[in-house]
């Protein structure tokens, strides 16, 4: 019940019997004492009432502007989050706490399966999402995470939406690397930058046309015991549970790639083009938008180079992106406030 509602029911109920237990009182010799008695009482019923109506705070959603984070931070030691992690899932309870739907964990493979071979790893535990990436020999390729419940069929076919966006990218890759004009070396290097996106996009989309090796993580949801079971199984170089995680649109997962043995970092693209010093503007990067089909592409982090022009080829408008911030935290888990 609201404050004032109480206030209402107080005013139509114990001010009117209040009134006349002081109008009879006031006739008698103790007059003088009972007028200031009584309007104490009065006030003093009247703020209890509302201090404790006001004390019924609203029930809402608490975690709005919050976000989690799960995994390795950019910069972090790979073997101290494993050892890290390894010991917080010792730690959990036999079982979960209520309402007993299992506890979120972050899934890192040692290395990148088909999902047909990602569906035998993580056997029957229920799965929420899994990350892939087209895993290019000195390339810098991107993340996608895809919402997937059904191993493999969700994957397999998610990964045709993303190969059908990457085939639309490498396109307009092409097109802009045509519409550049001019032989100056900052003309030459962007044309090379544009055919360089072009290819890495093209690779993609025919690597996820295929259902490519490319998962290498999962998030999943199951009691302690039974994650557990999936950390002891070949293939699964770390389970990190997240008790603290409740809702998945707002937790940052990133876990390590599989080719990395010490540092988390993203990896060095060898391909691109030598970047010539020049003072032209930077070209723009689209900014990004959910993808289509449960599918969310992040670029992995570029290699900063001392250029005005990107260190690697800027998003493209044809195909629809949505960044999944990347750990940066010393405490990877903290809950902090979005802007």
């Amino acid at each position: 019940m609201r404050a004032g509602d109480l206030l209402r029911q107080l005013d139509q109920q114990l001010l009117p019997r209040l009134l006349a237990a002081v109008g009879r009182l006031g006739q008698g010799p103790a007059r003088p004492r009972v007028l200031p008695t009584a309007a104490l009482l009065s006030c003093a019923a009247v703020l209890l009432t509302a201090v404790w109506a006001t004390d019924d705070r609203p029930v809402g959603d608490r975690t709005v502007g919050e976000v989690t984070r799960v995994g390795v931070a950019a910069g972090d030691s790979i073997p101290g989050y494993v050892r890290a992690a390894a010991a917080d899932l010792a730690a959990l309870p036999t079982a979960a706490p209520p309402p007993g739907d299992g506890t979120y964990a972050l899934v890192s493979l040692s290395a990148y399966l088909t999902p047909q071979r990602a569906a035998a790893v993580l056997g029957d535990v229920p799965v929420a999402a899994v990350f892939g990436r087209v895993p290019l020999p000195d390339r810098q390729t991107e993340i996608v995470r895809i919402a997937a419940q059904r191993l493999p069929d969700d994957v397999v076919a998610a990964m045709a939406e993303v190969a059908a966006r990457k085939d639309r990218e490498a396109a307009d890759y092409r097109a802009r690397a045509a519409a550049v004009t001019g032989g100056g070396p900052e003309e030459r290097e962007l044309r090379e930058l544009y055919a360089s996106g072009a290819q890495v996009a093209a690779a993609e989309a025919a690597a996820y046309r295929t259902g490519c090796s490319c998962v290498y993580a999962a998030v999943v949801r199951a009691e302690p015991v039974a994650l557990r079971r999936v950390a002891s199984r070949p293939g699964v170089r770390v389970v990190d549970p997240a008790p603290e995680v409740r809702r998945l649109d707002r937790t940052v997962f990133t876990p390590p790639l599989p080719e990395q043995e010490e540092v988390a970092s993203p990896p060095a693209d060898g391909a691109l083009p030598t970047p010539a010093a020049s003072t032209a503007d930077p070209v723009p990067t689209a900014p990004a938008t959910p993808a289509p089909g449960g599918a969310t592409s992040v670029p992995v982090p570029q290699v900063t180079i001392s250029s005005p022009v990107p260190s690697a080829p800027p998003s493209s408008p044809a195909g629809p992106q949505s960044p999944v911030t990347s750990a940066n935290s010393a405490d990877s888990r903290s809950p902090e406030p979005t802007s």
